[in-house]
């Protein structure tokens, strides 16, 4: 089988310089540097953050300027509370700036009710459903907005998320059992293991429904801290739970070869939120790069037949 269809395109996410959860983490960093050094390791694109234009055309010229596609970026997202309708009204800005660039997925990040934002409430205290037909209502609400978002080019893609209501790997095989497939998954590695899966299970799992994926990796220690002493979200990112591929415990090769098995044809995008004080934007971003690059372009020994 041959497996020359291997199409990826390796980006990242400016978080590695500045935090938009954190802004005393990389705040004075100016935008320029994050995209004249992404560009110089080698990302083809970049998925937004705060620092980016929000108006389309301004958005294309800055980008244009640096040879960087627009990969993705962050919708803030609210269907656990609020109907399609409203969904569909607040995402008009973000959806024309994703469209307009040529991107082709959106990332959707449920916030109703998440405490990933709040210091000081440990994880353990996230939203949960008090019943399946409530999430079924959801799953509903999340098709009919993935269909809306279909008719620009754009695919929704569900990024399940420490603090928010779809964490667990329980919680993602309900999300994709309750979801049509206008819904498509986006898949964080390093998300999957703090949430208590092992993150190529989940993507053979939902192989079939991933349209995006993050690549973030861990450090197991500093994961059972945060669940032993019950630390919030942003707090197990100040200590280091997080880091760029290549750098923590999770097998990225098996991920890449499940990937290509596949035929997977879209982003991997490194997204790891660490403090740049203590993880220096530049040479840690090289570092997953280059960590992805290798195994995305070595020769898998299946190909030999």
């Amino acid at each position: 089988m041959s497996h020359d269809a291997f199409e990826v395109k390796i980006g990242i996410n400016p978080i590695g310089w500045s935090n938009d959860d954190l802004p005393s983490l990389g705040g004075e960093t100016p935008l320029s540097t994050a995209l004249t050094e992404g560009r110089q390791i080698g990302y083809q694109g970049f998925e937004l953050g705060n620092k980016f234009p929000r108006e389309p055309a301004a958005l294309r010229d800055l980008m244009a300027g640096y040879g960087l596609d627009v990969v993705s970026g962050w919708y803030s997202g609210q269907l656990a509370t609020r109907s399609v309708e409203e969904e569909i009204a607040a995402v008009e800005p973000h959806l024309r700036l994703l469209a307009e660039n040529g991107s082709q997925v959106m990332v959707y990040g449920e916030v109703a009710d998440s405490i990933q934002g709040e210091r000081d409430v440990p994880l353990y205290k996230r939203p949960r459903w008090m019943d399946e037909d409530a999430f079924k209502r959801y799953g509903e609400r999340l098709t009919a907005f993935g269909r809306h978002l279909l008719a620009s080019g754009v695919q929704l893609a569900y990024h399940h998320h420490m603090g928010a209501y779809v964490e667990s790997p329980e919680d993602i095989d309900k999300a994709m059992a309750y979801t049509g497939e206008e819904v498509g998954l986006l898949f964080d590695s390093g998300h999957a293991y703090f949430g208590g899966g092992d993150p190529v299970t989940i993507l053979r799992k939902h192989i079939g429904r991933i349209c995006h994926v993050h690549c973030k990796d861990v450090r197991p220690s500093v994961i059972r801290h945060a669940r032993n002493r019950q630390w919030s979200f942003l707090d197990s990112v100040l200590n280091g739970a997080f880091t760029v591929p290549g750098d923590g415990a999770i097998d990225f090769a098996a991920i890449v070869d499940v990937l290509r098995e596949h035929g997977y044809r879209g982003w991997l995008v490194v997204e790891a939120e660490q403090d740049p004080a203590v993880a220096p934007s530049y040479a840690y971003a090289d570092k997953g790069y280059r960590t992805l690059r290798s195994l995305v372009d070595r020769t898998p020994l299946q190909d030999v037949a």
